[in-house]
C-alpha cells in the first residue's frame, strides 16, 4: 500500500478509535462497560455511514463541488473519485467535440448523405443535402423504412443487394424534377449503412451533349466518305501504275475511315437504349455464324475450335450480341500471328448461368492495360492496332452490349501466352433451347 494511503487510513481509524476509547473509560467509571463499547460502535458506525453518504451524495451531484480538504482514507477516497471524474468530463467534451465536428462536416457536404439501420432498413439520420435533393424531412421521415421515404425509387431489389449493390449512376430524383442522381450504399459498420446520393445532372447533361455530338458528326461523314469512296473506284490504276500504291493506301484508309464511323455510330446507338428485346437468340446458329466468320477472316492462318457445351439458348437482341461476338472473334484473329489457336466455347457457369469465352494464343495483354482496355479508343499498342486495321471500338462495344444484357466480361490475359474474354450471362437470360427453332443465322 502507497505511504500516503497507509496514512490515511491510519489517521481514519485513529479517529473513531478514539471515540470508543473515550466512551469505554466513560463506560467503566458508569459501571456499564458493554453498553459503553454498544454506544461506541454505533457512533463509529453512524461516522463511516456519514462519510459514505457525503460521498455518494457529491458524486451524484451535478454541480462542480470542490474535493474535501484533510486527511484521512475518505477525504482521500473522495479526492481520487473526484479527479476521475474530472478526467472523464475532460473525455466527454472532447468526444462530444469530435461528433459535433463530424457532424457539421456530414451537414456542410453537397452530397446527400443517409444513415440507415441495415436490419430494418429505416433512416435513422440526413444532413441538410438530403433534403435538398431527396425531399426529406427532419423530423418527419427519421425512423422511417428508407424504401418508403424515397419513393418512387425503385430500391427495395437494390438494397436487399447490401454490399454487393452496384451504384445506381443515373436515377432521377424523387423530389426535384429534372434532377439526376447517383446512388452509392456502403455497408459501415454490422448494423448502419451510408447511402451517399450526388446531384450528376450537370454530368449527365455533358455526357449527353458528346454522345449527341459524335452521333451528329459520325452521321455527317458518312457522305462525303461515299462521294470519296465513289471517286477511288472510278480510278483505274492501270491507266497510271505509277499511282497505285497510292490509290490502294487511300482505299484502305477510307475503309478504315468508314468503319470507325460505323463504329461511333454503334455506340452511341447502344448509349441512348435501356433496354433490349426478349427474342430467343439461337445460340447454334450464333455459333455457326462466328465459326463462318472466324474462318473467312483467318483464311486458314490459324486452327480454329469452336465448342457448344450448353444446351440452352439466350434472351436478349441477336443483331447486338452478334456484333459483340463478333468483335472479339474479329480481334482473336488480328491479335494472333499464323500458326495460333482460336476457339470459341459456349458452356454453363457454376452460378447458373452460361459464358460464351473467345481464347487466343496471340501476343497477349499487359496486366497493367487491362483495367482501360475497354475504354473506346485505348490501344494498348498503337502501331499493331493500326497494322491490323483496328478502330479501338470493339470491346467498349462489346461493354455497351453486355451492360443492356445484364451481363458481364472476364477478360484474363498473359503476354506471350494469349488471352481469354468470356462474356458470362445471368440465369435470367437463359433458356432451354429448342431444337425446332430456326435461328436467325441459320
Amino acid at each position: 500500500m502507497p505511504p500516503r494511503i497507509h496514512a490515511a487510513w491510519t489517521r481514519t481509524l485513529l479517529q473513531p478509535g478514539a471515540v470508543l476509547a473515550a466512551a469505554t473509560i466513560v463506560g467503566a467509571l458508569a459501571g456499564h462497560v458493554w453498553t459503553a463499547l454498544a454506544i461506541a460502535a454505533l457512533g463509529v458506525v453512524a461516522w463511516h455511514y456519514w462519510k459514505l453518504y457525503d460521498l455518494l451524495r457529491r458524486l451524484t451531484s451535478r454541480s462542480r463541488v470542490p474535493p474535501p480538504q484533510g486527511d484521512g482514507v475518505w477525504q482521500e477516497t473522495d479526492r481520487l473519485l473526484h479527479r476521475g471524474q474530472q478526467d472523464m468530463r475532460t473525455r466527454k467534451r472532447r468526444l462530444i467535440a469530435m461528433l459535433r465536428a463530424y457532424r457539421a462536416v456530414a451537414a456542410a457536404l453537397p452530397d446527400a448523405v443517409v444513415v440507415v439501420e441495415r436490419n430494418s432498413q429505416r433512416v435513422q439520420w440526413f444532413n441538410r443535402a438530403a433534403t435538398t435533393l431527396l425531399g426529406l424531412q427532419m423530423p418527419r421521415d427519421v425512423g422511417r423504412p428508407v424504401g418508403s421515404a424515397l419513393q418512387p425509387l425503385p430500391l427495395a431489389h437494390w438494397l436487399a443487394q447490401g454490399r454487393k449493390a452496384e451504384p445506381l449512376l443515373d436515377v432521377p430524383s424523387p423530389f426535384s424534377s429534372g434532377t439526376r442522381l447517383e446512388l452509392r450504399l456502403i455497408p459501415y459498420s454490422d448494423d448502419l449503412w451510408l447511402l451517399l446520393v450526388r446531384d450528376v445532372t450537370r454530368l449527365v447533361r455533358l455526357e449527353q451533349m458528346r454522345r449527341d455530338f459524335v452521333a451528329n458528326v459520325s452521321h455527317e461523314l458518312r457522305t462525303p466518305l461515299t462521294v470519296v469512296h465513289g471517286y477511288l473506284d472510278m480510278l483505274d490504276p492501270e491507266e497510271q501504275p505509277e499511282w497505285a500504291p497510292m490509290l490502294q493506301e487511300m482505299q484502305r484508309q477510307s475503309q478504315r475511315m468508314t468503319q470507325l464511323v460505323e463504329d461511333l455510330l454503334t455506340l452511341s446507338r447502344l448509349e441512348a437504349q435501356e433496354s433490349v428485346g426478349d427474342e430467343i437468340v439461337s445460340m447454334a446458329s450464333m455459333l455457326a455464324s462466328l465459326r463462318r466468320e472466324l474462318e473467312m477472316l483467318s483464311q486458314g492462318r490459324h486452327t480454329i475450335e469452336v465448342e457448344d457445351a450448353s444446351d440452352t439458348d439466350l434472351v436478349g437482341s441477336t443483331r447486338e450480341l452478334h456484333s459483340a461476338f463478333s468483335n472479339l472473334v474479329s480481334n482473336a484473329v488480328r491479335y494472333t500471328p499464323p500458326g495460333g489457336r482460336i476457339a470459341i466455347r459456349y458452356a454453363p457457369t457454376r452460378e447458373g448461368g452460361v459464358s460464351l469465352a473467345v481464347d487466343d494464343s496471340g501476343y497477349g495483354i499487359p496486366a497493367a492495360h487491362l483495367p482501360r482496355i475497354t475504354e473506346r479508343f485505348y490501344r494498348v499498342s498503337t502501331s499493331r492496332s493500326r497494322e491490323s486495321g483496328g478502330t479501338g471500338l470493339g470491346l467498349a462495344i462489346v461493354k455497351h452490349v453486355l451492360h443492356l444484357h445484364q451481363a458481364r466480361l472476364e477478360i484474363d490475359s498473359e503476354v506471350g501466352r494469349g488471352s481469354r474474354f468470356a462474356c458470362h450471362f445471368t440465369a435470367e437470360r437463359v433458356r432451354a433451347r429448342d431444337t425446332h427453332a430456326i435461328g436467325a443465322f441459320g
